[in-house]
């Protein structure tokens, strides 16, 4: 009997976030929902990530009511969301309360798959989302947050895994957020992980340094049972490897692929329309369909890039996009190299902005960075050097258990603050997630 090999399509969240900073409408998508029903997805990964934040600051769509839709046009594929452990989907740790009451409206809207990470690995920031996710009857998928570092070894992430397999997590994916995974250790990483655990093996890489495709065959040769890809108009580039290639070469190798591959083309043809509308309108910047190699140096993720892209825009400032890529290996070394992902990859692009546009080197520090030095987010992978927290923190105190320890309940705080805003527990929950921004969205919701 053939090797099933599933596939999760990325093109409703992590495709156009890493392409276009998450700025794709429901409305341009909404009629292409039944096709991508028929096409034999395992799951389609459409909410959470920077969607929430996108939809609310930028679109001006409740994302309740969007998962929602879409759920309700997918009658044989599951829903998967993305979520930051206890960060949610914000920037920072929430208390246990309100982690447990957004996963369980997570699950109530919609969400079948919540793909849960920590941005350090530190697996006491996994805790509460991965005992809530089963608890409301969702699957719990953690995500190994892959980077390079002379402490990020393939046995340091072998021992991640069955860690997050005796946390009890349904399944697991490797997260290659920057496409720097290499096509032989991720052979050999998927390999050692087989020997430790049974669950389920996921692997999600990126196109950006050119890297992606090889990788996902590579994984698959050793063991893989689902892949991340994206249709082919928004795959590549600082995106994910093609849909259809992938099927393809899975089918090549003799193993059994559950797509329909008329399906994927016609679905090829409805977003490559997509595409051209906001090439035009220059909401998608042709530079990130290139691979750069340079990503192997930088590992700066898609997302990241098209989020620095867009900001060093908005300041005038795009001519430092390069000197703001060549300082972020310089910071994330000072701060004991975190993976760069949500939220670390926001910090870390923000603080290497700050460097080269000042002139000078922590001349300012952002809030985060400076509760990331105190141990509000985690323990950074790597010892951060005392003399250099000092130079940011001076004598605060810095905590080394959970960070979540310190958070006292929250969820009634923010029913309070919200009531004249919020209609809905949905919407307390925006106001939890993003409250300056969410008070002009619902304001704007029910016409206040």
């Amino acid at each position: 009997m053939k090797k099933r090999i599933d596939f999760t399509e990325t093109i409703l969240r992590d495709a156009h976030q890493s392409l276009m900073a998450t700025r794709m409408k429901y409305s341009d998508f909404e009629d292409a929902l039944e096709l991508i029903d028929k096409a034999g997805f395992y799951s389609v990964e459409c909410w959470g990530g920077a969607t929430f934040d996108s939809c609310i600051r930028f679109l001006n769509e409740d994302p309740w009511d969007r998962i929602r839709k879409i759920k309700s046009k997918l009658k044989n594929t599951k829903t998967q969301m993305l979520l930051r452990g206890q960060n949610l989907l914000g920037y920072k740790n929430y208390p246990d309360d309100v982690v447990e009451k957004f996963i369980e409206l997570s699950v109530k809207n919609g969400v079948d798959i919540i793909r849960i990470f920590d941005a350090l690995n530190d697996v006491r920031n996994l805790e509460t989302s991965i005992s809530a996710t089963k608890k409301y009857g969702a699957e719990a998928q953690v995500a190994i947050c892959y980077t390079i570092s002379d402490v990020h070894t393939v046995e340091y992430f072998t021992k991640l895994a069955k860690d997050i397999e005796e946390m009890g997590a349904d399944s697991i994916a490797i997260k290659d957020m920057a496409g720097i995974l290499r096509p032989y250790e991720a052979y050999d990483l998927v390999r050692n992980i087989r020997k430790e655990t049974d669950i389920p093996l996921q692997i999600h890489s990126h196109t950006t340094t050119g890297l992606g495709t090889t990788t996902l065959v590579k994984a698959i040769e050793a063991g893989v049972d689902v892949v991340d890809t994206a249709i082919s108009p928004f795959a590549g580039g600082t995106s994910h490897p093609p849909t259809e290639t992938i099927h393809m070469i899975v089918e090549e190798k003799g193993y059994y692929s559950p797509l329909n591959i008329e399906v994927l083309e016609e679905l090829a043809d409805f977003f490559g329309k997509v595409k051209e509308k906001y090439i035009e309108d220059g909401t998608l910047p042709v530079r990130m369909l290139t691979e750069d190699p340079k990503g192997l140096i930088y590992q700066v993720p898609g997302g990241m890039l098209s989020n620095l892209y867009n900001q060093l825009t908005s300041l005038k400032q795009i001519d430092k996009f390069n000197q703001v890529l060549a300082e972020v290996p310089r910071v994330r070394k000072d701060l004991g190299y975190p993976p760069l992902v949500t939220p670390m990859s926001q910090m870390v692009g923000t603080q290497s902005a700050f460097n080269v546009i000042m002139g000078q080197r922590y001349k300012m520090v952002p809030n985060e960075i400076k509760d990331y030095l105190r141990g509000n987010y985690g323990k950074s992978p790597i010892d951060i050097d005392e003399t250099f927290r000092k130079s940011i923190i001076g004598e605060d105190q810095v905590i080394t258990d959970r960070p979540a320890n310190h958070l006292e309940p929250k969820l009634d705080f923010y029913k309070n603050e919200a009531k004249n805003l919020a209609k809905s527990e949905e919407d307390v929950l925006t106001y939890a997630m993003f409250p300056e921004v969410a008070k002009t969205f619902l304001a704007n919701k029910y016409g206040a």
